[in-house]
């Protein structure tokens, strides 16, 4: 396993913890960033940021810098470079899996409201209340640029966002972990009626969704794309490190 070269799609906080136990297994790794955040959270091992070109062009850094096995560790919304992942390992003939955290599972006292896109979330919000929480990232705000001009949107985002985006709109700009706390006070002292978010799991950002459940406020949870047939998924880098496992000698 030394010589193997893994490539890992990364930016997540599984990416980082998979590529911590790869590296000290002393295992060649690389980790791909897509650079859209300014100041990302940087996993151990080598870096690259940036695009590859589609598909085509994935495959052939694939080749050409010689990676035996290929980890699709993006955000679980990323499903542009989902498929063209699952092009690239065609194309490469590499073995790609697919590393996902699971998704949010409602529970009793939740108010949810499944929309397929952020479009169809927007169509939501009218009917369900007026000042909105929006925690879906700075880069869909187009599909509310549009939106009732009754409606006011507290946006929360890594990095400030860019138009075109909600005419009425504050901008929060932190980064998760968050607290039920400080959920709990954002919703109370911004009167927040209803939430939007992309149904990201993981624990990082889940008090919003205890906080607004204690509040009776209702969550538009938008689904998330499913991964490319036939590609294997992992649930946690554990899963993934003994999927690596089962290869064999690459």
């Amino acid at each position: 396993m030394d010589r193997t070269h893994i490539l890992v799609l990364g930016g997540t906080t599984e990416a980082r913890a998979l590529a911590g136990a790869l590296h000290a297994r002393g295992v060649r790794l690389t980790t791909s960033l897509a650079g859209r955040v300014a100041a990302p959270r940087l996993p151990e091992g080598e870096v690259r940021i940036g695009g590859f070109g589609g598909a085509e062009g994935l495959a052939a850094w694939l080749r050409g810098h010689r990676v035996d096995v290929l980890i699709d560790a993006t955000h679980p919304f990323a499903g542009t470079i989902s498929f063209n992942a699952a092009r690239a390992a065609g194309l490469a003939h590499v073995p790609l899996l697919a590393l996902r955290r699971p998704g949010w599972a409602p529970v009793e006292g939740d108010i949810w409201h499944s929309a397929g896109s952020l479009e169809e979330a927007a169509r939501a919000l009218p009917a369900l209340g007026r000042r909105v929480f929006l925690t879906t990232g700075r880069m869909g705000l187009a599909a509310f640029a549009d939106a009732d001009d009754a409606l006011w949107f507290l946006v929360r985002s890594v990095d400030p966002p860019e138009p075109p985006h909600p005419a009425r709109m504050e901008v929060l700009l932190d980064r998760g972990p968050f607290t039920l706390d400080g959920e709990r006070a954002l919703l109370r002292g911004h009167r927040v009626d209803v939430l939007v978010t992309k149904d990201s799991g993981g624990a990082a950002t889940v008090p919003k969704l205890t906080a607004a459940r204690e509040a009776g406020v209702p969550v538009v949870i938008v689904r998330r794309p499913p991964v490319p047939d036939g590609v294997p998924v992992a649930t946690t880098p554990e899963e993934a490190l003994a999927w690596v496992d089962g290869l064999g000698p690459v």
